[in-house]
């Protein structure tokens, strides 16, 4: 049993309103929840260096209100519920750095758990936290309508018009190594010591969810502190950012070649063969490729089919946009293979794997609401040239960004005369960075031992993060920690036709947060967990197989069924 005190009333003498119930409930032998703090009396308030444990000039609450999140419940919403909400800058310990500014939501009615929400791309903005989570349930409330005090950062810069692409920050040391896992610490430690300031009592559990940069956030932290987090929820993680950067030179530098970039009717060509030669892969024609490995082994774009008549053009030459040249081929089987560096990384990361284009959507066109997304996140709809075009492909942008201003600091910089494999008086500045920025240590026993649990989720059709990548990484773990040790607190799911954060083919909705919670709190594992479609086909399921299992059709039932399907190696 909990008791709070009327809102202006404080244990302060013998006989107040607020003792005189303590003391009877400590006699009865319950606990005692003091007030929270009133929100307005938030502003202006600041936390010590101290409290921070990386170097900081402490922090400032800058604004503080009282809002209200309202219930996402169906069919039957419940009445909104009261938060406060505090805005921090958390203060750089160089005068020519910027802030990390933050957002804490504190619910009046607390479930002592405390969420942190990751960033995307450069981040450079703060993340919501006040509603859905990225992938998350379609249905029931949100993380905040729950209870949950959620957070976020925007790691330590403030971004221009470029948003989750600008990488101008880079030029600032500080600013990197926020970027980079530092912001990530100093975010942590600020929220604690404000919600243990707020509720006069500490969390909990501290959980962590994100997907892509946020995904790598995920991973960091389990990592670097793990002593800090309860359990997280990585999602596509660029884990090894600035190997992915690279391949993204690689990628860029071979769709910049003459007459190398398709069209967004030549991608939906590739993508109609390809699915003509997997879909059924997995024992139906679904509109789905689950057997990604196999297609990866059979489908070959220089052989393939369409309705009968060749995927590659005539001659190799472009005719048109029914068909693909040779130039177009070769810049796919690039983006297909990966990279090998012919030098030392300072992360010991010697390559990045290609991407799972067959099948995969690209960016083609398309009405639904989200396929302008997906065009975004994917290939864009023009060639990457000098200067970068801002409608180029995602990768393309990045890593003309990261060129500019992490490794050269010359913004004036051509970033396709920079080859990844061969970066000549860049080696130096390359290696500093994938040190800083690959995270890819797989021993996470010390997060294991705290109780600490992980649950990674990656689509198959990601052509922006490499699911092979996060494969790797899992396959690692295993192989450092031990297969059933690994199983003791960690899963990995893969999901058939969803793209990187959207999709139109599959937009996965799952209950992550949920299913984490239930493992710390109550020592349920996972298990017989689906993901739902909210956009390819509305409402249909499939299991979450633990990797490198795959759902393939039973031969009979429901086809949108997850029933209907048997996760199979």
């Amino acid at each position: 049993m909990q008791i709070s005190a009327p809102r202006g009333q404080q244990f302060s003498t013998f006989g107040t309103w607020s003792q005189r119930c303590a003391w009877s409930l400590l006699l009865a032998g319950a606990s005692v929840q003091a007030a929270p703090r009133i929100c307005t009396d938030w502003a202006g308030q600041t936390l010590a260096p101290s409290a921070i444990q990386l170097p900081t000039r402490g922090a400032e609450v800058s604004k503080a209100q009282v809002l209200e999140v309202k219930s996402t419940a169906t069919p039957t919403p419940g009445p909104a519920r009261s938060y406060c909400k505090l805005d921090v800058a958390i203060h750089a310990l160089a005068a020519n750095a910027p802030d990390i500014l933050m957002s804490l939501n504190l619910p009046e009615q607390w479930n002592r758990k405390g969420l942190m929400v990751g960033g995307g791309g450069f981040n450079g903005s703060i993340p919501a936290a006040d509603g859905k989570l990225m992938a998350g349930p379609a249905q029931g409330e949100v993380p905040l309508y729950l209870g949950y005090a959620t957070f976020s950062s925007d790691s330590g810069h403030q971004a221009n018009k470029n948003a989750s692409r600008d990488g101008s920050f880079g030029g600032n040391d500080e600013a990197v190594r926020n970027f980079s896992g530092d912001a990530l610490k100093k975010v942590h430690d600020a929220a604690l010591a404000l919600l243990q300031r707020h509720y006069q009592q500490p969390p909990t559990r501290l959980y962590f969810y994100g997907g892509s940069t946020g995904g790598r956030e995920a991973l960091a932290v389990a990592q670097r502190w793990p002593a800090d987090w309860d359990g997280v929820v990585s999602m596509f993680p660029a884990w090894n950012a600035a190997s992915l950067d690279l391949q993204f030179g690689r990628i860029t530098r071979a769709f910049a070649a003459p007459g190398a970039y398709p069209s967004q009717a030549k991608r939906r060509r590739l993508f109609d063969a390809a699915m003509q030669a997997c879909d059924a892969l997995d024992g139906v024609k679904d509109g789905l490729i689950s057997n990604q490995k196999a297609c990866n082994a059979r489908f070959d774009p220089k052989t393939a089919t369409i309705n009968g008549e060749p995927l590659r053009c005539a001659n190799g030459a472009d005719t048109g946009d029914t068909c693909l040249s040779d130039a177009q081929i070769a810049a796919l089987q690039t983006f297909n293979t990966p990279i090998h560096l012919n030098w030392q990384p300072g992360s010991g990361e010697t390559q990045y794997p290609g991407f799972n284009v067959w099948g995969s959507d690209l960016g083609m066109e398309g009405s639904h609401p989200l396929q302008k997304l997906v065009v975004f996140l994917s290939m864009g709809t023009v060639a990457p040239a000098m200067p970068m075009p801002a409608a180029s492909p995602y990768g393309s942008v990045f890593w003309d960004q990261w060129v500019k201003y992490f490794v050269t600091r010359d913004a004036s910089f051509d970033s396709l005369q920079l080859d990844p494999e061969h970066p000549g008086p860049w080696t130096v500045r390359l290696q500093a960075l994938t040190g800083m920025q690959d995270v890819n240590s797989t021993d996470l026993s010390a997060f294991r031992k705290r109780g600490g649990k992980l649950l990674l989720i990656h689509g198959q059709s990601d052509v922006l993060v490499s699911t092979r990548a996060t494969e790797q990484y899992f396959e690692r773990l295993q192989s450092q920690m031990g297969v059933k040790s690994v199983m003791s607190f960690a899963r990995y799911y893969e999901v058939p036709g969803y793209g990187h954060a959207y999709g139109t083919v599959f937009n996965a909705a799952w209950d992550g947060l949920g299913a984490l919670d239930r493992w710390v709190e109550h020592g349920e594992a996972p298990a017989h967990l689906t993901v739902s479609d909210t956009a390819g086909v509305p409402g249909r399921t499939r299991p979450l197989c633990d990797y490198p299992a795959w759902p393939r059709y039973r031969g009979q039932g429901d086809v949108n069924s997850a029933a209907s399907f048997d996760c199979v190696r």
